[in-house]
């Protein structure tokens, strides 16, 4: 087998499995978990007929371009959202079987092994990143996410003698787990540095349109470009996803766009790799891409549902006003993540995912997501409120762990 797998670290959830092991939640309370991004509401009910209506055409091999219909749809929802001069929907756009299968697959067709090939990534991260780089052959470059630096990374701490290793950037703006957004001043100047130093930057956005001020979405990695003129989107991709936008985690569908002379060697790789998107997904695809309306619907769901919690758990918790995302990010009474974590488990059957879990050591020897926990609201808002007040009763009884 390939040596680089024993370089995988353990899964965040098969670490959490470990620690709740041998624990039994009282008996008589419901279980509730916030430990996965996994949308709890319902599926844009138009997709799901749209797969319906043309389910014959899974007798049909899709080829892994997709369909034109498709590639248009993602070209103009994209040019619409981000304000861009256009996107060429042959050259510029690939559709992919959801964000997390591209982004690993990404790196394996982009990574030069025959020179240092360092990948940055934010600190905590999306473990996908890490195990993606190291499969690779690549060597992680953990940007810590901190309080001071609005749990974004600091990119501007890095050494040029750093950045000339630096094959690839990972971006995760919404930031998991943390909610932080990337300004554009930040992508203009990534920009910069790629441009110096010969990378290329990897902008995962899947979060992107679960944000919670209506007048102020999030900014793209493609809309930094087409401010600077780039409308090549040179050195630049992009990720985005039908799985949060939408409600359709099982859809497995999203795309990649920018920069056409990546996405032509990764369609390549991805014709030997054989994961072309079925055709009748494909439809499916089409049909939410083109609707705005159940993504406002969905933004108001998630609004109403923060609201209610952050009432619930701000007296008892510190934790950061999240921009986007389905994340809160809190601090932990008594800094033991893992063990709050463990005892919240065994006496309120409910599952959070200790913040260390996601995070590596940083340049100065700590983990930044340690004496955090990440919790994921994604469950409809009444059992979403009970978890909090399950939590703040756990607090308020037992307020150090």
């Amino acid at each position: 087998m390939n040596p680089d797998l024993d370089a995988l670290k353990p899964y965040p959830f098969e670490k959490l499995a470990a620690l709740k092991a041998g624990v039994t939640p009282p008996e008589g309370v419901s279980p509730i978990s916030l430990t996965i991004g996994e949308p709890q509401h319902a599926p844009y009910a138009a997709a799901l007929q749209a797969l319906d209506d043309h389910r014959q055409a899974f007798a049909r091999y899709p080829a892994t371009a997709g369909i034109p219909e498709l590639r248009g749809a993602i070209a103009d929802w994209a040019t619409r959202r981000f304000g861009l001069a256009g996107l060429d929907a042959d050259q510029q756009v690939l559709p992919v079987n959801g964000t997390r299968e591209a982004l690993f697959a990404f790196v394996q067709a982009a990574l030069d092994r025959t020179r240092p090939a360092r990948v940055a990534m934010p600190n905590p991260f999306y473990q996908i990143y890490e195990g993606a780089t190291l499969l690779a052959g690549g060597q992680p470059l953990y940007l810590d996410c901190r309080t001071e630096t609005g749990f974004r990374p600091d990119i501007e701490a890095v050494p040029a003698e750093t950045w000339r290793e630096v094959q690839l950037v990972f971006v995760c703006s919404p930031g998991n787990p943390t909610g932080a957004v990337t300004p554009l001043a930040e992508f203009e100047r990534l920009l910069e540095l790629a441009d110096e130093h010969d990378f290329i930057i990897a902008s995962d956005e899947c979060y992107s349109e679960l944000y919670l001020d209506e007048a102020a979405p999030p900014p793209g990695l493609l809309e930094a470009c087409a401010r600077l003129g780039r409308h090549d989107y040179r050195r630049c991709l992009v990720f985005h996803s039908l799985s949060k936008r939408s409600n359709l985690p099982g859809l497995r569908s999203g795309f990649v766009a920018g920069d056409a002379a990546l996405i032509a060697p990764f369609r390549r790789y991805r014709t030997y790799h054989g994961c072309a998107m079925s055709l009748p997904l494909q439809h499916a695809s089409i049909t939410a891409w083109n609707d705005e309306a159940h993504v406002r619907a969905n933004r108001d769901a998630y609004r109403e549902k923060f609201a209610a919690v952050t009432e619930i758990l701000a007296p008892v918790l510190d934790f950061p006003a999240p921009e986007a995302g389905f994340y809160l990010w809190p601090a932990v009474p008594g800094g033991d993540d893992a063990a709050f974590a463990r005892a919240l488990y065994a006496e309120e059957n409910v599952g959070v995912l200790p913040g260390s879990y996601m995070g590596r050591e940083g340049h100065d020897g700590t983990n930044p997501g340690a004496g955090r926990l990440r919790l994921a609201l994604v469950a409809e808002v009444e059992a979403t409120a009970e978890a909090a007040r399950r939590i703040r009763r756990f607090i308020e009884r037992s307020p150090r762990c």
